[in-house]
C-alpha cells in the first residue's frame, strides 16, 4: 500500500470501529460472555494451526535476526495457547462493569447523584512480538462494551491473524459485529501514524512493546495514552527478611522468566545480612546462567560480579542480567527505587510489619508487594482474567489495566420533574 492507500484504509477500519463500538456499548453481557466462551473453544480447537502460524513467524524472526527476549515474547507454546484460552474464559466470569452504578446519594434539591460505568469506546492496542495480547486484548475489550483496533507487529503477523479468526468466529456466532475486533493487516509503520492520530475514530491508544516504541507513540500521539515506558523492577531484601523465603522470592522474581516488564532488574540488599544471603543466593544465580553487575559492597562477598555502572541502575535488561546493590537500610533503599525505578513493580522481603507499611505506602510505583515476587505483577495472577497492558501514568488507570481501566464513569442525576430553584 502507499501512503494514500493506508490513510483510506485506517479511516475505513477506524469508521467501521466507531460504528461496532455504538453495538457494543448495549450489547447484552450474556451476548459478550458467549462470544468469549466460543473464541477460547476455537482457540482450543485450533492449538495445532496456531502453532504452525507461529512457528513460521518464530523461523522468520530468527532468519531476521531478533533479539533471543523478542523470539521468547513471540513464540506460543501449547500452555501458553491453553492460558489464552482461560483468560478468555475467566473474563467471561467476571462481573460485566459496563452499567454498573454507584456513590448514588439524595441531594438537598430532592435529586440522586450518582455514576454509571460505561465503555471508553474504540481502543487502538499497539503492540510487538507477543501474540497472546490479540487475545487478551480482544476479551477485555469485548467484555468492556468498547471496539478494538489491533496492530500487532510484523514479527507476529501469521500468529496474530490466525488468534484473529477464532476471535472473528466467536463474535459472529454470538450475534455481535465481528468488527468490533480488528487486526490491521498491513505491517506498513504507516498504519500505526494513522491509528495514533485519528481522533474522530479512536478514543484512547495503548502500546505495548519496548521503550522505543512507547515513547514514538506517546510523542506523537493526539489522542489519551494508556502506557508504561519500561519496568525496572526492584527486590528489597531487609534485615527483618526469613532468609530462605527472601532467596526463594529473589530467585523467581528474576529467573521465572527474564523477558517480561515485572522481571527483577536490581536486587537491593540490606548491609547486615548481605555477607549471608548473597553467597547462596548468587550462586543459584551464577547456576542458572544470569550476569551479575554489582555495586562495590557487593563484590567485595561475590568475586564472580562485574562492576555496576551508573547506567546499569537505570536499565531493563529483558535479559538474565541482574545488578545488585548494598543498601545501608529501609530509607536508602526507598530512595534507590524513588531515583531509578520506573514506577512499576516493587517489592520488599520483611517480617518486620512496620518497614512492610512504609514500603507500601512510600514506594510510589503501579504495584507494591510484601514478601511476594514481582513477576505476580500481571492482570491474570490479579484475577482480572487478562490484562490489556500496565499503566504507570497516575490518572484513571494503574498498574494492570483490566476491565475497570477500559471503562470511564458519567455523572447521573435521577428526578422527578425536579426543577433548580
Amino acid at each position: 500500500m502507499d501512503i494514500i492507500d493506508i490513510k483510506t484504509y485506517m479511516q475505513s477500519i477506524g469508521r467501521e470501529a466507531r460504528a461496532a463500538s455504538r453495538l457494543m456499548a448495549k450489547a447484552e453481557p450474556a451476548d459478550k460472555n458467549r462470544a468469549l466462551t466460543l473464541m477460547a473453544l476455537a482457540i482450543k480447537r485450533d492449538e495445532q494451526q496456531l502453532l504452525a502460524a507461529n512457528a513460521g513467524d518464530v523461523d522468520n524472526a530468527k532468519t531476521r535476526g531478533l533479539e533471543p527476549a523478542l523470539i521468547d515474547r513471540l513464540t506460543l507454546t501449547p500452555k501458553s495457547i491453553a492460558g489464552m484460552a482461560e483468560g478468555l474464559l475467566q473474563i467471561a466470569a467476571l462481573s460485566d462493569p459496563v452499567g454498573e452504578i454507584s456513590d448514588l446519594k439524595y441531594r438537598p434539591a430532592g435529586i440522586q447523584v450518582g455514576k454509571m460505568r460505561v465503555p471508553l469506546g474504540v481502543i487502538g492496542i499497539i503492540y510487538e512480538a507477543r501474540p497472546n495480547v490479540t487475545a487478551d486484548a480482544a476479551g477485555l475489550c469485548l467484555k468492556a462494551g468498547n471496539a478494538a483496533i489491533l496492530r500487532g507487529g510484523s514479527e507476529a503477523i501469521l500468529s496474530n491473524q490466525a488468534i484473529a479468526a477464532c476471535v472473528k468466529e466467536g463474535l459472529k456466532a454470538a450475534g455481535l459485529p465481528e468488527t468490533a475486533i480488528q487486526i490491521v493487516e498491513t505491517t506498513d509503520r504507516a498504519a500505526v501514524g494513522e491509528l495514533i492520530t485519528m481522533k474522530e475514530f479512536v478514543d484512547v491508544i495503548v502500546p505495548r512493546g519496548g521503550k522505543g516504541l512507547i515513547e514514538r507513540i506517546s510523542n506523537e500521539a493526539r489522542i489519551p495514552v494508556i502506557k508504561h515506558l519500561h519496568g525496572v523492577c526492584h527486590v528489597y531484601i531487609d534485615d527483618g527478611a526469613d532468609l530462605a523465603k527472601a532467596i526463594r522470592v529473589a530467585d523467581n522474581a528474576k529467573t521465572q522468566r527474564y523477558g517480561t516488564c515485572n522481571t527483577m532488574e536490581t536486587l537491593l540488599v540490606h548491609e547486615a545480612i548481605a555477607g549471608e544471603v548473597l553467597p547462596s543466593l548468587c550462586q543459584i544465580y551464577l547456576d542458572k546462567g544470569v550476569e551479575l553487575r554489582g555495586d562495590a559492597a557487593s563484590r567485595a562477598i561475590v568475586a564472580q560480579m562485574s562492576e555496576a555502572t551508573e547506567e546499569d541502575w537505570h536499565t531493563e535488561y529483558l535479559a538474565p542480567i541482574l545488578s545488585i546493590r548494598v543498601v545501608s537500610g529501609l530509607d536508602q533503599a526507598i530512595e534507590h527505587i524513588a531515583v531509578y525505578g520506573s514506577q512499576h513493580t516493587d517489592s520488599i522481603i520483611t517480617e518486620d510489619y512496620g518497614r512492610a507499611r512504609r514500603f507500601l505506602r512510600e514506594v510510589d510505583s503501579s504495584s507494591v508487594m510484601v514478601n511476594a515476587s514481582t513477576r505476580f505483577a500481571d492482570g491474570f495472577e490479579y484475577g482480572l482474567g487478562a490484562e490489556i497492558g500496565i499503566s504507570t501514568d497516575k490518572i484513571h488507570a494503574r498498574g494492570p489495566v483490566g476491565l475497570e481501566g477500559l471503562t470511564s464513569q458519567k455523572f447521573i442525576v435521577l428526578g422527578d420533574g425536579h426543577v433548580r430553584q
